[in-house]
């Protein structure tokens, strides 16, 4: 439990971050950098912004695409997780290189507090 009495799973998280989950018929998007591993969307806060806000704005500059729906999640440490309805194909933008889409039984490489978050997510959120 956090200080305000909120549970929290703890992570490598330390700085403010959103993070989107986009849920499609090909799986879940996933992000990469060039020879990195894959990432959920989302990224840091900007001063004065709202968590709600950095993943809104990196979804849109990652992908190219425009949430319609937002939904809070969970949080993981100091990163809020959303789930998110979107406009429009996903284009790899910026330094996204390389989109991919999760399941559990595909076989992409994702960072660790990614692959933590979709296990809570699938564990969670979605009926068995």
């Amino acid at each position: 439990m956090n200080i305000n009495g909120e549970n929290s799973i703890q992570s490598a998280y330390g700085r403010r971050r959103g993070t989107a989950i986009i849920n499609t018929e090909k799986g879940i998007i996933v992000v990469a950098e060039r020879n990195s591993k894959f990432l959920l969307p989302g990224g840091g806060t900007r001063p004065h912004e709202m968590q709600i806000e950095s993943a809104i704005r990196e979804v849109k500059e990652e992908l190219g695409v425009y949430p319609v729906e937002v939904k809070f999640l969970f949080r993981y440490m100091a990163a809020k997780v959303f789930f998110m309805k979107v406009v429009g194909t996903p284009i790899p933008h910026n330094e996204i290189s390389r989109i991919g889409y999760y399941n559990p039984s595909c076989n992409l490489e994702v960072s660790n507090n990614t692959k933590k978050i979709l296990d809570i997510y699938y564990g969670s959120y979605m009926a068995p």
